[in-house]
């Protein structure tokens, strides 16, 4: 192999890139990203104001609600400085520390993500089919260890990532596919064997979004069987329509996250802006569409914000 390599006292740099072929466009991109940042991080903060103000939204399906968005912003602002300095300054070397922070913290929040949306179904659950039990089985306390507990398995399923990468030599030629670290592009740059980190992000993805999707889906099917039960097609409805906004925002999230597993896997020879907007579509349209649909399935939600533009209620 020509090319030069580095130990872990001599830690390598690497190169980001914005979308192949589009180099002469990289401001209009930014541009477009600027907007689809403004969108996440103004949406977001809009609604952990809104749940934080309103009485009427302190009930633990809004507490989850503002975890979401607290992690939605977490998303955007660990992508947002490699995206600023890459596609407006045109920086685009990045130290080793630097990009291992980023990738941890980008996944980080894509795992605790996946958790949320699992104790979000786990709430729909108990509203749907015990909702005597509701304020019973989702106290307060409950609530905080639910959280915690997505909070702290992200943690620890991400913590030795950039352990296992740092442990390995590195070629010359460090050139990520997009503007951002992540773990699926790094681990194809080290020249030695790679088997443990292959090894270990198997487990990590297939004990929490393989189950974390099984068991929303075993929760929609209970919830599904309780739906069906009742006599009334209008109640029917009426009950799965408390659903339409966490479901959107599992599909939103999974569907991408599928499609940027399954090209990193199985698509190496796919073309390089393939993976680039794959990549884009996971990282950043969550977090600029959850706050909009809630926004609009969420009555209280909506009301607020009318009252906040126009100072009518909807």
């Amino acid at each position: 192999m020509g090319g030069i390599l580095y130990n872990s006292s001599e830690l390598p740099t690497f190169t980001l890139t914005g979308l192949p072929g589009l180099e002469n466009s990289q401001h209009w991109m930014f541009l477009l990203l600027g907007t689809l940042y403004i969108v996440s991080i103004v949406g977001n903060a809009l609604i952990l104001f809104i749940v934080k103000e309103e009485q009427s939204l302190h009930q633990p399906m809004y507490y989850f609600l503002s975890l979401l968005s607290v992690n939605d912003l977490g998303v955007s602002f660990s992508t947002l400085p490699t995206v600023l300095a890459t596609f407006c300054f045109h920086l685009r070397k990045i130290s080793f520390d630097s990009c291992m922070a980023q990738m941890f913290f980008i996944h980080f929040f894509s795992f605790m993500e996946s958790g949320v949306l699992l104790v979000m179904s786990f709430d729909r659950y108990v509203a749907i089919c015990n909702p005597l039990r509701y304020t019973t089985m989702l106290t307060d306390s409950r609530v905080v260890c639910m959280g915690l507990w997505a909070i702290i398995r992200s943690f620890c399923m991400i913590f030795p990532l950039p352990l296992l990468l740092k442990r390995l030599s590195f070629c010359k030629a460090n050139i990520l596919s997009h503007a951002y670290c992540l773990h699926p592009d790094l681990i194809h740059l080290p020249c030695g064997d790679i088997t443990i980190n292959n090894i270990f992000g198997l487990i990590i993805v297939m004990s929490t979004f393989g189950l974390d999707a099984a068991l929303i889906l075993f929760s929609y099917v209970l919830i599904l069987h309780s739906v069906f039960a009742i006599a009334s097609w209008e109640e029917r409805l009426k009950t799965l329509n408390t659903c339409v906004s966490h479901l959107c925002a599992v599909l939103i999230f999974y569907v991408p996250k599928i499609g940027v597993s399954m090209t990193a896997r199985y698509g190496r020879h796919a073309p390089r802006f393939v993976h680039t907007v794959m990549s884009l579509i996971y990282l950043f349209v969550p977090p600029m569409l959850n706050p909009v649909i809630y926004s609009i399935k969420t009555k209280e939600i909506r009301r607020r914000i009318g009252r906040m533009l126009v100072g009518t209620k909807f």
